[in-house]
């Protein structure tokens, strides 16, 4: 064979094997790319419920309208709660009254300690000159300079004075006790007092229930409430979704998660936008399989078992600032792309 047709062999031969390594690389060494279909673009979405009872009055907002985080959505009649606060002020006013009326009367009782005590330093001056004066005249009467009737009444005086001493030392006793009686009941006023604030809060609180209001920016969906219909606490009334931050979910099967890490890119293509491709990153690997949280779960240790391969999900942030993430909208169907070759960026959640 000539040296020009060796030569042209040999091309021919190194052109084939390269076109067959580059056809068979990604089943001998693995795809750069991981796709799937099942995929969707999902939302934290909020179910907006009462938290009182009573009628709606008031419908301000429309299906599908977007709304804004504290945005007024509903009223509810609030003349029955209105009035509730109104005679929670009152109970409160009352029950302030009773506390300052307590607390003054606490204060006045050292005035009236004073003044018992006052009485029984008179008292017992009183018995000590009544005892003076008996002495005097038991002397008087022993040099016969005085009469035994006045003795006598002297004596009568010192009793009565010793009485009257008795009785005003039994009453400070018992100013003194006043004390803890009126200080226990400042204690029930002052927690009277607490009890009626309490009461005035929890009904300013009933009150402000009334007015129902957005969550979260986003647009209303799925509303059931209606002008005169009757809610009940817990009863869903509407959803606000905030569509600025929707996500993707993808499930992909597990074979394809060796290489497959938070922070890589990914390519994501909606369906209802006409083969358009939007940007994200891979920010988390879900702790388990799809199956692993469904309501019947197949139990692999009863009857035959066939190994199928399971599905993983994986949730995919789009990246900020692209047009057509305003068009999306919760469940539709995407196809995601991750690049498993590429670097996590340092921006990302690391790898989990």
């Amino acid at each position: 064979m000539k040296r020009k047709d060796k030569i042209a062999v040999t091309v021919i031969t190194v052109f084939a094997v390269g076109v067959l390594v580059y056809l068979l690389a990604p089943g001998m060494f693995g795809s750069k790319r991981q796709s799937t279909n099942d995929a969707f673009v999902a939302a934290d979405y909020t179910l907006v419920a009462p938290r009182v009872a009573g009628f709606i009055k008031e419908v301000l907002v429309e299906d599908n309208q977007r709304v804004k985080a504290g945005q007024l959505l509903a009223l509810i009649d609030d003349r029955d709660f209105r009035a509730a606060a109104q005679a929670a002020d009152a109970d409160t006013l009352v029950a302030r009254a009773q506390l300052k009326n307590a607390t003054a009367t606490l204060e006045r009782q050292s005035s009236v300690i004073a003044q018992a005590q006052a009485t029984v330093a008179a008292d017992r001056a009183e018995v000590a000159f009544a005892e003076h004066e008996l002495n005097r005249y038991n002397h008087l009467a022993g040099v016969g300079a005085g009469t035994v009737q006045n003795a006598q009444q002297a004596k009568t005086r010192i009793e009565q004075a010793t009485a009257r001493l008795a009785n005003a030392t039994a009453v400070l006793a018992a100013e003194r006790k006043q004390v803890e009686i009126l200080g226990a009941q400042r204690d029930a006023a002052d927690g009277g007092l607490k009890r009626a604030q309490a009461a005035l809060e929890m009904a300013s609180y009933q009150l402000s229930y009334t007015r129902i209001v957005a969550p979260v920016d986003g647009m209303v969906g799925e509303r059931a409430v209606r002008v005169g219909a009757y809610v009940t606490p817990g009863s869903k009334i509407l959803a606000v979704v905030p569509l600025a931050e929707a996500y993707v979910v993808a499930n992909f099967q597990e074979t394809q998660l060796s290489h497959m890490h938070a922070g890589q890119t990914v390519d994501v293509k909606v369906d209802s936008l006409d083969g358009e491709v939007l940007k994200g990153h891979l920010e988390s690997l879900a702790p388990a399989t799809g199956v692993t949280f469904a309501s019947v779960r197949p139990d692999n240790a009863t009857g035959n078992f066939t190994k199928v391969v399971q599905r993983i999900p994986v949730k995919i942030i789009l990246e900020p600032g692209q047009a057509l993430t305003e068009r999306l909208r919760v469940g539709m169907s995407v196809e995601a792309s991750v690049d498993t070759q590429a670097a996590a960026q340092p921006r990302e959640v690391a790898q989990q």
